[in-house]
């Protein structure tokens, strides 16, 4: 057996899963074998890749730069293989397929369940997951292949991350239509101060922005609600319970329906950041998925 066919059967499965788990106990558990064939099958690609594939630690494994190398190839192996099953599947048009989704909670909270609602109307086949995590944890699901598309704010660029479409996007004040500062054109971080505030967790691009500004201008603010879940802050301001932060496109159809208001911050820094649509570097997209992208694409501007 060649060296490339050996690449292609069990032992590259039960590789990848060491690399997910960090541990070969674990892999033997998910993968419901025992640890020793986990182990049998990662000694015998070592030898016919006569090069370690792990560096073995006290507290599990990590892959090495060679091991690196081959779960990057096996991860796109994988993915160009349910390319080509999806796309021999859409040959009679978008009649199935999955799109699977990781975005920041902004967007997982209204804006996406609604373009995949609008999507299913022209295309009623395709499914979608949607999962929900932090800036970094949604590119590094794509990163990974854990995801076909990412939906994140993002400050800097990163490597392996083809940007289908990027918009600046502004943090903004969110607010209930009647509440005092709804009356002025934009506010400051001093305007603001006096009123109960919700704000998400440190992980958000949004609170990151806005503890720095609020540090350059030696304000202390301490949020009334602090939650990983926007669906929760977004609800706590329905109720008259204070303000949060947010971008235009999560909270857009609030403010269509009159339920909410917003106004731009004063401040130069809550301007540093983009919404990015994300994809993998050099990943050939299944039919289903570039057209969702396409979707996505045509969603994202603000409406003038």
């Amino acid at each position: 057996m060649t060296p490339s066919q050996h690449l292609q059967d069990t032992a590259m499965r039960y590789f990848l899963e060491v690399v997910r788990s960090g541990s070969v106990s674990e892999a033997a558990l998910r993968l419901n074998v025992s640890a020793s064939a986990v182990s049998r099958q990662i000694a015998s690609l070592e030898e016919v890749l006569q090069v370690p594939l792990f560096e073995r630690r006290p507290r599990g494994m990590v892959a090495s730069a060679a091991g690196e190398l081959l779960a990057t190839h096996a991860k796109r192996h994988a993915l160009d293989a349910e390319r080509v099953v999806a796309d021999i599947e859409a040959l009679q048009g978008l009649r199935r397929g999955q799109v699977r989704v990781c975005a920041s909670a902004g967007f997982a909270f209204e804006f996406l369940p609604l373009a995949m609602a609008t999507f299913r109307e022209q295309h009623p086949g395709m499914q979608f997951q949607l999962v929900s995590a932090s800036p970094a944890q949604v590119t590094q699901a794509v990163r990974n292949g854990e995801a076909d598309v990412g939906l994140t704010y993002s400050r800097a660029a990163v490597p392996d991350i083809d940007v289908q479409h990027r918009q600046n996007s502004p943090v903004i004040l969110i607010m209930p239509p009647g509440h005092p500062l709804a009356r002025f054109a934009s506010v400051s971080l001093a305007q603001m101060h006096p009123y109960p505030l919700a704000l998400l967790d440190d992980g958000n691009t949004a609170r990151q922005l806005f503890d720095i500004a609020s540090g350059q201008r030696g304000l202390v603010f301490e949020p009334v609600l602090e939650s990983g879940q926007f669906d929760a802050l977004v609800r706590f301001v329905l109720h008259g319970g204070g303000l949060t932060l947010g971008g235009e496109v999560t909270v857009r159809e609030y403010v269509r329906r009159g339920l909410l208001h917003t106004v731009p911050l004063r401040e130069r820094g809550m301007h540093a950041r983009s919404i990015e649509l994300q994809t993998l570097t050099g990943r050939n997209l299944p039919r289903g998925v570039r057209a969702f992208v396409d979707h996505l694409r045509a969603l994202l501007p603000a409406q003038r």
